[in-house]
């Protein structure tokens, strides 16, 4: 039985307040409120974003007696490490999250020679109910707040800068929110959290803007409203079908806004902020990989100019019990080949972590079952 779709997350209790859901002028009123100079929000906001620390014990610049109560109010624990699996000589970890009131989530850090990725969740299981994705079938549990997404950053930033990580020490330097959940249906937790990402420290991470990436089934509205945002962050399209019978089936969400919607949509993020769209495009054996199809993918695009769009084609990383498989490596490679002849830039996506049920969604999955 096929789940509806959720655009509107059930509600629960509110995760503690933290820094990162706070402006830097409601941070200092929280310190003032304490008895504290105002200047002590800065204190902690340059630990937090710049040193990447949340341990009160460590901020030697705060007053010995008020540190531990000082932290407790802005940097409350909101995530919890519960299994923590690597993979690729241990440059892929795939982290389990309890939240504060025992939601699980996930985020996966992958480390390249050039760069450093975190795959990031904005929600608690995804209310789009695409059929091949794991976090889809499980329906939505809430949305998370901007702390407990960017707090998943501040953890794999850390665990990047202090040698955790195969490799030694590094930056993290990109994050893409294709972890668990729809991003653009919790707009304005994202948001925040974006603007967490690439304002400078201490009010900010410091990441490049174009070093951040936002995933999306398509929430034509919500795209378009990003556009505007005047952060030229990467978009990517889950299209998944160049079709709309196929698509509907694929991303319920298409019965709402169609291929032909969602790709003007994208285009129209591309005229707005310069920024290239990426074309998310899992291959399913014998369900959407077929050579007609890559030629209709083609003609969607080119229909729509030259140069504004990327397509990354991903070998599907099945859910165990689906009957949803990869396509054979012959078929990817034709599909694959339509595209560059058209003159679409096409790179297959590096799957990490396929031995660790690197799909997100699967470890939540088996934890809760």
């Amino acid at each position: 039985m096929s789940l509806p779709l959720t655009f509107t997350a059930p509600r629960r209790g509110k995760p503690p307040r933290h820094l990162a859901d706070l402006t830097p002028g409601e941070a200092a009123d929280v310190v003032t409120g304490l008895g504290e100079p105002a200047f002590r929000a800065r204190q902690i906001a340059t630990h937090y974003f710049r040193h990447l620390e949340a341990d009160p014990a460590a901020m030697s610049d705060l007053p010995a007696s008020t540190k531990e109560v000082l932290a407790g109010a802005l940097l409350p624990e909101l995530l919890r490490p519960v299994r923590a699996l690597t993979a690729d000589r241990g440059t892929t970890v795939k982290t389990l999250w309890a939240l504060h009131d025992g939601v699980k989530v996930e985020s996966v850090l992958m480390r390249y020679p050039d760069r450093a990725t975190l795959c990031v969740s904005s929600q608690a299981g995804c209310g789009m109910a695409c059929p091949f994705c794991a976090t889809g079938q499980q329906g939505l549990t809430r949305n998370l707040s901007a702390g407990e997404i960017v707090e998943q950053v501040r953890r794999a930033a850390r665990a990047m800068a202090s040698g955790e990580i195969a490799g030694g020490p590094a930056r993290l330097t990109n994050l893409v929110f294709m972890g668990m959940g729809e991003p653009l249906a919790n707009y304005k937790a994202v948001l925040a959290a974006v603007r967490r990402f690439v304002q400078p420290p201490p009010d900010g991470f410091g990441v490049s803007a174009r070093n951040v990436t936002v995933s999306t089934v398509g929430l034509v509205p919500a795209i378009d409203k990003l556009a505007a945002e005047g952060l030229p962050v990467t978009l990517a399209l889950s299209l998944h079908a160049p079709d709309d019978e196929l698509r509907g089936e694929l991303v319920p969400v298409n019965t709402r806004w169609s291929v032909d919607e969602a790709l003007d949509a994208a285009r129209r993020y591309f005229e707005a902020t310069g920024r290239r769209v990426s074309i998310e495009y899992a291959l399913i054996r014998d369900m959407n990989d077929h050579a007609w199809r890559a030629d209709l993918l083609a003609r969607k695009l080119n229909e729509r100019g030259r140069g504004w769009v990327h397509v990354n084609p991903i070998p599907l990383n099945p859910t165990p019990g689906s009957i949803w498989t990869a396509s054979d490596p012959r078929v990817e490679a034709e599909f694959v080949s339509r595209l560059r002849v058209a003159g679409i830039p096409t790179t297959i996506r590096d799957t990490r972590g396929s031995d660790i049920d690197g799909a997100c969604g699967q470890l939540a999955a088996e934890e809760a079952s």
